[in-house]
């Protein structure tokens, strides 16, 4: 099967390309490379080194054909969206088109879109929230993931376009950028091995819920091989706050070092954990790479990394 992974060497979407590749199949990544890397890439992974919102990555899709279509491209830096909620919906919404349309043209089997489960059900009535849960992002970028999965509900109605979108919570985990508003594990993380103090925003008793990247690489594929469509929700259903993810960390590192506190940024969610209840039942998917030890493998990337 051939599999066409945007942001493939980013982040994410280098382990979603290993994932794919462990499995057999013939793998293609479009990136930019404004965060990815060559370097996360396995060498059996074909690099297109295009932006999603050119006419060029369309006429890609167009010309390799794939049975699959994973998503992972995106504006992913919700600092960012506020301040530039324009360049925000061109590259996540007006960009996503762009793939879409050149998706249903050219026969797509599957749309799998890497959505969001911390920014768009926005401050949680029900803890962890179900996919039923309202959706009620408070950032450009969690109404720009939502109006992706509006669209492919549209595609799925209108053109017979199968899609799963999958709402991440909080990935962290090996490759990922320690220069971004969503790597707080890897900024963490790259301080702590550098000898310098981390800040943590506010009491530090805000939640997240954490998952580790190969768990969700793997979601990816159970996504294709299964019948679900819609969202579901690739997370581990555990709150964990601030101040405890620090003190993980810290050990990981071997470092005795309290975090500084700053003011708590203005609007910044309190909690956020999503229910995988149904992964589990229609995907077979759960986590299997408890915090602790997800924790202790990416502070060994960083400082392996530091050592090269």
């Amino acid at each position: 099967m051939r599999v066409l992974v945007t942001g493939g060497a980013g982040f994410i979407g280098s382990h979603v390309c290993d994932v794919f590749v462990r499995a057999g199949h013939e793998v293609i990544a479009l990136d930019n490379l404004s965060s990815g890397r060559k370097e996360n890439l396995d060498p059996r992974v074909r690099l297109e080194v295009l932006d999603i919102r050119d006419p060029e990555a369309a006429a890609l899709l167009r010309a390799e054909r794939p049975q699959v279509l994973c998503h992972l491209a995106a504006q992913m830096d919700v600092r960012r969206s506020v301040e530039d909620p324009r360049f925000d919906a061109e590259a996540n919404i007006l960009g996503f088109l762009n793939l879409l349309e050149a998706a249903r043209a050219s026969g797509v089997g599957k749309v799998v879109f890497s959505s969001t489960g911390g920014a768009i059900y926005g401050e949680q009535d029900v803890f962890p929230a179900p996919e039923s849960h309202p959706t009620r992002p408070v950032s450009p970028y969690g109404v720009s993931k939502a109006a992706g999965e509006l669209y492919l509900g549209y595609y799925r109605a209108q053109y017979g376009l199968p899609s799963v979108a999958l709402r991440y919570a909080n990935v962290y985990g090996p490759r990922q950028n320690p220069h971004g508003e969503a790597g707080v594990v890897a900024i963490f993380s790259q301080r702590l091995l550098a000898g310098q103090d981390c800040t943590i925003y506010g009491e530090g008793r805000q939640t997240r819920d954490f998952v580790y990247v190969e768990d969700v690489a793997r979601a990816n594929l159970l996504a294709v091989e299964k019948e679900l469509v819609g969202p579901v929700n690739i997370g581990t259903g555990v709150e964990t706050d601030i101040n405890r993810l620090h003190g993980l960390l810290a050990q990981a590192a071997g470092v005795d070092r309290p975090a500084l506190h700053a003011p708590a940024k203005p609007g910044e969610q309190l909690r956020s954990c999503v229910d995988n209840g149904l992964a589990r039942r229609e995907l077979g998917w759960q986590p299997t790479v408890e915090l602790s030890e997800g924790l202790r493998r990416t502070v060994a990337f960083f400082r392996e990394s530091a050592a090269r």
